[in-house]
């Protein structure tokens, strides 16, 4: 019997990988015979970092790089020999700003292309960036000018950092880009499909909760068209209606119409870099989760991208959480044969949320389920 393990983190207690390996130590408990492969899991948002150099086998770095409002933040990359995983929170994020500093016509994404420039003289020509969580709405302004881009206003000086820069932007200066850039490879975990602008676009469906008033949503939609305008001319060619395009503040834009970039699913990108897909060919039983199992589980989240690939060869899938609810009958039409909480006593979420507690719950219910298999086979 071989069991393919691929069980998102479950937030606060463990990492994709300390539940995998718990969820192995339950199947082996009930088929010490069992051949069990524990694969990371995560979607390019927050922790995937974390998943992929524990999975992977790769390390994790930390580098000084500029924060959002211009302060100095410690950031975490991870290097998988000539891949870098990136998490442009770690530079850029929300977190990272008190709420009454947040304001998205200063707030910079400066220190995502110090955490580029790092890696790429670390020798990497690969990159995985998850670009989640955002205090920024400067199109990747910011990112741009630590690679070496000049973005020059009508008197042929550089333009302010943050969204406020976007309108003064009339030419852009190539000439001290970072050579290496060429060869690089861009994949972004992008799981939205707004333009850069207009009523769908980054700055009014996300400014706001970033600490912008309604006239700062206008004068910053007004600042991404501009750019926009200002690149398709430099470029020849349209990028702000690119599905993705208005991502964390318009980065996806900065990726696709300067670096070469791809958006595609997190956990498309995920699945393929771990390739998972070349263990579940010969696996009979794939377990997956993560912390809870509902209705927005079956919407496409990572479990469900694991259970439709796990079909693909016609593995029966076993889904696992911390909770489940009753809406979560969904993920049984989306591929997953069955899910089981593996809270199995009454106890206080404080303490079901304990890592001992939680890995100790985790390997129980494996266990159990896997008697059952072990019982009817």
């Amino acid at each position: 019997m071989k069991v393919v393990v691929v069980i998102d983190s479950l937030k606060g207690s463990l990492s994709s990988i300390e539940a995998g390996e718990a969820a192995k130590a339950g199947i082996l408990a009930a088929n010490s015979n069992a051949t069990v492969v524990v694969k990371p899991l995560a979607d390019g948002g927050e922790g995937t970092t974390e998943a992929l150099v524990a999975g992977m086998n790769g390390e994790l770095k930390n580098v000084e790089v500029c924060g959002p409002l211009h302060e100095k933040v410690c950031a975490q990359i991870g290097m998988i020999g000539e891949t870098a995983v990136i998490e442009m929170a770690q530079a850029a994020g929300l977190p990272l700003v008190a709420v009454e500093n947040r304001n998205p016509l200063v707030t910079t994404t400066y220190g995502v292309g110090e955490m580029i420039k790092n890696c790429i003289e670390a020798g990497c020509k690969k990159f995985i960036v998850g670009i989640g969580g955002s205090s920024t709405n400067d199109a990747g302004l910011g990112m741009l000018m630590a690679l070496g881009f000049k973005f020059l206003d009508a008197n042929g000086q550089e333009v302010m950092q943050g969204g406020q820069g976007l309108s003064q932007v009339v030419s852009i200066d190539e000439t001290n880009v970072l050579p290496e850039l060429a060869s690089c490879d861009f994949k972004i975990a992008c799981d939205v499909n707004n333009p850069l602008y207009g009523t769908l676009g980054a700055a009014y469906i996300y400014a706001p909760q970033k600490g912008a008033n309604p006239e700062m949503v206008e004068a910053l939609d007004a600042g991404l068209k501009h750019f926009a305008d200002v690149v398709a001319k430099h470029k020849g060619q349209d990028f702000a209606h690119l599905p993705g395009a208005g991502a964390a503040g318009g980065l996806g834009f900065a990726f696709t119409a300067f670096l070469g970039g791809t958006l595609e699913s997190g956990v498309k990108i995920i699945l393929e870099e771990t390739k998972l897909e070349e263990e579940l060919k010969d696996a009979d039983f794939v377990m997956t989760g993560e912390g809870r199992i509902d209705h927005q589980t079956a919407m496409g989240k990572a479990p469900i991208g694991v259970a439709k690939l796990a079909k693909k060869y016609n593995c029966k899938v076993i889904g696992v959480a911390g909770a489940t609810t009753n809406d979560a009958k969904k993920c049984n039409e989306e591929g997953m044969d069955a899910y089981f909480s593996i809270v199995n006593s009454a106890m206080s979420l404080e303490e079901a949320m304990k890592p001992e507690v939680a890995y100790e719950n985790m390997k129980q219910t494996t266990q159990q389920i896997f008697n059952l298999i072990q019982a009817i086979n």
